[in-house]
């Protein structure tokens, strides 16, 4: 009897520019193959005609082929038809980034929404140096639109809190990003020095989606790849990407620039991680061990308080029992405290904080459960 080999399965592009239509090409990848997709589909800006300075001289507005659809049902039905490509893609935890104007951002909410994605932000990217209006008859547009979904409701989609927490400064990332267009050095030119590309996106912006949502090794899919910012921060940032452009022109100038991207060294590429994403170490665990003996003191610091280990992980101290964070919360009076900071223990006449023992354990945690080869 004949036996029947298993079916191959196709191997993902990875650092790869596919050429094509986006749709088609999604649609020919394996589905459930990919960790996050940065979009910045078409805007259909509807431009009437040229658009001039007050002095006469021309915008260079993004007037391209690509952009233009005959009415909003065809932006519409484009539109439902990436996003259903993309969502096939995603796996079952993974995540999609997609930017647009006012022109057409609300209409890839409501789709969004219709096939099922679940909306965690709206984020507005605030420029810092937008393009004025030369008309006077409106407020400039001084801010673009992300939004950020999960593909289902249930996703346990990647956030790196305390890594975006880090990067502004210790304080927590707010859904208002102010940051420059691309300019100077980073704007891509044809060899006519023109821009190479009308909408080319900050590497900024891709640099701060991709810390915060991916982690190093995931793959990120861009099907509007346009001159590559989505893949050259990929690589810089040890991620692997998958392009998908249709136009040649930018399909060249995408792979220049990426050829020249140095990928950061793998200790660059470490980030902050989230406490709550550490096993949990009871104090008691501290007891068992004999790194802390029952009836050894601990200290506050500056000696203002202490209290004595039990042999159950609990702490005493003036009459108060309890854990390590119920009792330094009632001697300082507080409503909580961080017992694993907040308690110190003696060696070599040396003030040493409990949570030292905290992560000794931990580090012996994660080293069982590393793979051997």
């Amino acid at each position: 009897m004949a036996t029947k080999t298993a079916p191959v399965a196709q191997a993902l592009p990875l650092n790869q520019i596919m050429s094509g239509d986006c749709i088609d090409v999604m649609n020919s990848l394996p589905a459930g193959s990919v960790d996050l997709i940065f979009a910045d589909p078409p805007y259909n800006l509807q431009l009437k005609g040229e658009l001039h300075r007050p002095d006469n001289s021309l915008v260079d507005a993004v007037n391209d082929h690509w952009d233009q659809f005959s009415s909003f049902a065809a932006y519409d039905h484009f539109t439902r038809q990436w996003l259903a490509a993309a969502k096939r893609l995603l796996k079952p935890n993974g995540a999609i980034w997609v930017i647009g104007s006012y022109h057409n951002i609300f209409r890839l909410g409501a789709v969004l929404q219709d096939q099922g994605f679940w909306l965690l932000n709206d984020v507005v990217w605030r420029k810092s140096n937008p393009m004025p209006n030369f008309k006077g008859k409106r407020l400039t547009n001084a801010h673009e639109t992300l939004i950020w979904a999960s593909r289902d409701e249930a996703s346990k989609y990647t956030f790196n809190y305390e890594a975006l927490k880090a990067l502004n400064d210790g304080i927590q990332m707010r859904s208002d990003w102010v940051l420059p267009i691309c300019t100077g050095h980073e704007r891509l030119k044809d060899e006519n020095g023109d821009k190479a590309h009308p909408t080319q996106k900050p590497e900024s912006l891709l640099h701060r989606i991709m810390v915060a949502t991916t982690n190093p090794g995931d793959v990120v899919l861009d099907p509007f790849f346009g001159t590559g910012t989505t893949g050259a921060v990929a690589k810089m940032l040890g991620r692997d990407f998958i392009g998908i452009e249709r136009e040649e022109a930018y399909r060249k100038a995408a792979q220049t620039r990426i050829d020249r991207v140095r990928r950061f060294d793998a200790s660059a590429l470490e980030i902050t991680g989230s406490k709550r994403a550490e096993p949990r170490v009871p104090f008691g665990q501290v007891v068992e061990r004999g790194m802390l003996r029952p009836g050894e003191e601990l200290f506050s610091l500056g000696n203002r308080h202490k209290a004595k280990v039990r042999a159950d992980g609990t702490l005493i101290g003036n009459d108060v029992k309890g854990s390590i964070h119920q009792v330094g919360a009632a001697l300082e009076g507080a409503p909580s405290c961080n017992g694993w900071t907040y308690w110190h223990f003696k060696r070599d006449g040396k003030m040493v904080p409990i949570d030292i023992l905290r992560q000794q354990i931990r580090a012996e945690m994660e080293a069982d459960t590393r793979p051997t080869h």
